[in-house]
């Protein structure tokens, strides 16, 4: 069993180091396993669009750019951002439009694509 290590105490006034906040390439869910990119992908459309746990119903036909009024432009963008620093890819301008945002599915395979490359 491995116990959990808190880190260097803080002595004489010092705080320690901050820890390393590089994004892992891919998230974990409570019990340790690596999360799906299908749930990490619900995970960010709801927490980039406020969606309040709505995503959690979604599945792979669940139209997104056009149907979701959450789904603007700008959220888009912070969408975009948010993919790369979760789960480490990088995606260029010429590599995204409409059809990608066009479903659950479509996002999810677009995601699977990035990470396999």
């Amino acid at each position: 069993m491995r116990r959990f290590n808190p880190g260097p105490r803080v002595r004489f006034g010092r705080f320690p180091m901050a820890p390393d906040l590089t994004p892992a390439p891919f998230s974990f869910s409570f019990s340790g396993r690596p999360m799906s990119s299908a749930s990490q992908v619900l995970r960010l459309l709801d927490e980039t669009l406020g969606l309040q746990g709505r995503a959690a119903q979604f599945d792979a036909q669940t139209p997104l750019l056009g149907a979701l009024v959450e789904l603007d432009s700008m959220a888009v963008v912070s969408l975009i951002t948010a993919l790369e620093e979760q789960l480490g890819i990088t995606i260029g301008d010429d590599e995204i439009d409409g059809q990608t945002f066009s479903t659950v599915g479509a996002l999810t395979r677009f995601v699977d694509a990035k990470l396999a490359a």
